[in-house]
């Protein structure tokens, strides 16, 4: 008999088939009753397939008694209790370094989009309002200062990308790296106070919360621009929200809100803000090799092989 698997959130259709092919798959996303579906199936359900945002409840793994692995699509592990499931022996995998390239390049189009106010072209264009006039200046991106917060995987490839604009660089990390030409700064404030544009690509997790906070915000500015595209909860996001609608932050890019997929209302109507609906490693090549690493762990696990990316 096949292993069976609970599957959180749909992936891309050839992967689902491919874990069709190999599994019992039962499907939480579209399941009348959920809670339902993991009572019936919890006690058979060896593997939980889910995303890096939705992850997994300690009260779906606790209903899996025979659960033996998270494989979790996507890099974040901060929705998945990695305490928890290693207390109760089960391992935890995610896709790491396959969606690096992607995270980076929307980060670098954050930053630009938000710099040069595109997405207010695009609307004026749209609108008809063109042969009326013209938009308020932009702000130029090549030679600015940039505060990567986080050189991790994708901080490094954002501070690469970045090196092509001939931008300052600098960086606050948990600790200062004796690899990389770019400048470190001790804390997240002194690094915004000294950027015009500030990247979030830090690790998510109670140490990182609201890391972003008012200090950190008014530190950017009024004439800097805040762009995001770790975990919403990385920011404080009604700080955030109130320092853009009056004026004390300049702008902000965002692919990811604290109460997602809900991104503040308040932020709608402001011209100073872009928004992204969680997209960074929405590529039809990324989610690909995404769903190829969540398969292999899988296999590897259920042959007693090592797995390729384990987390716990």
């Amino acid at each position: 008999m096949k292993p069976e698997i609970l599957l959180v959130e749909s992936m891309m259709p050839d992967i689902e088939a491919a874990l069709d092919a190999g599994y019992t798959v039962h499907r939480l996303a579209g399941a009348p009753d959920r809670d339902q579906l993991v009572a019936e199936v919890g006690p058979r359900v060896r593997a939980v397939v889910t995303g890096g945002g939705t992850g997994v409840s300690n009260a779906i793994m606790d209903a899996c008694p025979n659960l033996g692995i998270v494989a979790i699509n996507g890099v974040g592990t901060d929705a998945v209790d990695l305490k928890h499931a290693a207390g109760r022996g089960v391992r935890v995998t995610n896709t790491p370094d396959v969606l690096t390239d992607d995270v980076a390049d929307l980060a670098i189009g954050l930053m630009i989009a938000g710099s040069r106010r595109m997405m207010v072209g695009d609307r004026f264009v749209r609108a008809g309002r063109w042969p009326g006039g013209g938009l308020p200046l932009a702000r130029k991106v090549t030679g600015k200062r940039l505060g990567i917060l986080g050189l991790g995987r994708i901080g490094m490839a954002i501070a690469q990308r970045a090196a092509g604009f001939g931008m300052d660089i600098a960086y606050t990390n948990r600790k200062p790296r004796s690899d990389v030409p770019y400048r470190f700064v001790a804390s997240p404030v002194d690094l915004a106070r000294e950027s015009d544009i500030l990247i979030v690509a830090a690790s998510a997790g109670p140490d990182a919360r609201n890391m972003v906070n008012r200090a950190v915000i008014e530190a950017l500015g009024p004439d800097g621009l805040l762009v995001n595209v770790a975990r919403g909860a990385v920011v404080d996001e009604p700080e955030l929200v109130a320092a853009l609608a009056d004026g004390r932050l300049g702008g902000a890019a965002l692919d990811v809100f604290a109460n997602e997929p809900h991104a503040p209302e308040a932020l709608f109507g402001l011209d100073n803000v872009v928004l992204q609906p969680h997209q960074a490693s929405a590529t039809v090549e990324t989610r690909m090799a995404m769903g190829n690493l969540v398969l292999a762990n899988l296999s590897a696990f259920f042959a007693g092989q090592p797995l390729p990316t384990a987390v716990v």
